[in-house]
């Protein structure tokens, strides 16, 4: 990864990042920190056990904020007294079972939430950059052998994946409307199937199999075992943002 991320860059960039206390996003505190950035999260509490636990990640931080992106308010306050150079926006719900369950409450969050993060953006006058990341799931999935791309439309049969489709037409007009005359980039990245330490998500296949072998878990249950899935460590896609 050395050859990808230029830690000269990162020494000293002060970066706002949601959804600090997940998966993703604490490993991509974590990394930045290392770099010499100086990190300040808002996201939901963590859940334990979990990553940011794991690795001790409030020690690290210049900033930290146990708050819902649904909270616009706070969001653009948080944001623009921290006064980023990047913003990285991960703060998501991350589940496509759990989006069935709770559809309101994913559109919301993924949708809605965005929008605060961006509109949050626009008072961050010291901002040059925000990243916001998506899914490798917001595109219409034709069952087809033919690899997805960049052109491909946009679509979801399920809760999850659709609003993350709605989640990348928000960016795209939210950035076109308001940052197009300012010195700003606004940028999405997409990417799925990810696997790592400190990911104790449910409906994870790695660490339901670990639930599975210690004796706390049901016995595994795969949703599609004829899928074939296009697995990356999570420094992978991190490397990419």
């Amino acid at each position: 990864m050395e050859e990808v991320v230029d830690a000269a860059f990162w020494r000293g960039r002060r970066v706002f990042l949601t959804g600090h206390t997940g998966f993703k996003g604490g490993w991509l505190a974590f990394w930045l920190h290392s770099l010499g950035a100086e990190v300040c999260g808002y996201a939901l509490a963590p859940l334990s056990p979990g990553f940011f636990g794991a690795a001790d990640l409030r020690r690290s931080l210049a900033g930290h904020h146990t708050a819902d992106i649904g909270d616009a308010g706070r969001l653009a306050r948080a944001m623009a007294e921290f006064a980023p150079d990047i913003v990285f926006h991960l703060a998501a719900q991350s589940l496509v079972r759990e989006s069935y369950r709770e559809p309101l409450q994913t559109y919301a969050t993924n949708v809605l939430g965005t929008a605060n993060v961006l509109n949050a953006l626009r008072g961050a006058e010291t901002a040059a950059a925000a990243v916001v990341v998506t899914s490798d799931k917001c595109y219409e999935n034709r069952e087809g052998e033919k690899p997805l791309r960049e052109e491909d439309a946009l679509g979801g049969r399920d809760p999850y994946s659709s609003s993350k489709a709605c989640a990348e037409i928000v960016a795209r007009a939210m950035a076109e409307s308001f940052f197009g005359g300012r010195e700003i980039g606004v940028a999405t990245a997409r990417a799925g199937n990810v696997i790592g330490g400190g990911d104790w998500a449910q409906d994870r296949l790695l660490p339901d199999i670990v639930r599975m072998l210690s004796g706390e878990g049901d016995a595994l249950s795969v949703r599609n075992p004829d899928a074939v899935r296009p697995w990356q460590h999570v420094l992978e896609p991190l490397a990419g943002y």
